[in-house]
């Protein structure tokens, strides 16, 4: 079988969940290979997504590891089924970075998705104007066709909330709200889209304001993305060399207890549309 060059991500995970069942159960790479009958390369072409696997293996590592959480074989057995069903990212392949098809393949598959964003909307909230503004910041500066290409690519990422189902809770630092990237007619008009996003049935939207002392803020801003059992469950993190990505229990822990705290010291829903719409005024009032 023909290694991958270009595991995606989720056969990646596949086979960093393989790893970690087999070190759960205390057996070296080697020590499953004999049980399996291959060579021990292959089980390392295994645990980097390099190779693929069938269920059937799949269930035998399972067994010889003593996993018995069938929930998590489950939604393994899931991804192998489902490995040769390229997304619509798979579109902007080589044309961007690994960093935004991840996000995308992260965010099409997720059961559900949580925020917290300190200096920006969140990118599946973004209106086209606020995201090309951001892209126009960056630094070194983009030529004008990468600004567009990355632009399209945001708002193409928007459709798994804005026209489907996924359900989607953001939090947003009034920072985020105040911040002008573009102007004060552009910021009115994306907390204008805030207020009609935060209509939707599967979109909860709700402000942390300036006051709020009492969460112990991250560095960064995350999206905690929910797999189909919480093993599954990965958190990408925002840094100023790319993404960052979690998935060890003690990770998605820690995050999970960080939008618990968030969410206790956030304004409500209702509070939030109304705070969200008396900034829109402010900044109406500076161009008008």
């Amino acid at each position: 079988m023909a290694l991958r060059s270009n595991p995606t991500l989720r056969q990646m995970r596949l086979g960093a969940e393989l790893r970690r069942m087999r070190e759960q159960a205390g057996l070296g790479g080697s020590q499953l290979a004999r049980a399996l009958g291959i060579n021990p390369a292959h089980v390392t072409q295994m645990e980097s997504g390099r190779t693929g696997i069938s269920v059937e293996r799949l269930r035998t590592i399972a067994a010889l590891c003593m996993c018995v959480n069938e929930p998590l074989v489950d939604a393994l057995a899931d991804i192998i089924t489902d490995r040769d069903k390229g997304g619509w990212w798979e579109e902007y392949r080589g044309r961007l970075s690994q960093d935004f098809l991840e996000i995308a393949e992260l965010e099409g598959h997720a059961r559900g998705l949580s925020a917290y964003t300190m200096a920006f909307v969140h990118g599946l909230l973004q209106t086209d104007a606020y995201a090309s503004a951001i892209f126009a910041r960056s630094y070194p500066r983009l030529p004008g066709h990468e600004v567009d290409l990355r632009t399209s690519f945001r708002l193409r990422r928007q459709h798994v909330v804005q026209f489907g189902s996924t359900p989607f809770a953001a939090y947003i630092h009034e920072a985020a709200l105040r911040m002008q990237f573009s102007g004060a007619e552009a910021q009115a008009e994306q907390l204008g889209a805030l207020v009609e996003a935060s209509e939707k049935p599967n979109i909860s939207i709700r402000v942390v304001l300036f006051d709020a002392d009492t969460i112990p803020l991250p560095n960064e801003n995350f999206t905690y993305v929910e797999g189909p059992v919480q093993e599954l469950d990965t958190v990408q993190a925002d840094s100023g060399v790319g993404n960052l990505l979690f998935d060890a229990p003690a990770h998605t822990a820690r995050f999970r207890s960080l939008l618990a705290q968030i969410g206790s010291a956030a304004l409500s829903e209702g509070e939030s549309r109304e705070f969200i719409c008396s900034i829109k005024k402010d900044m109406e009032s500076k161009y008008a």
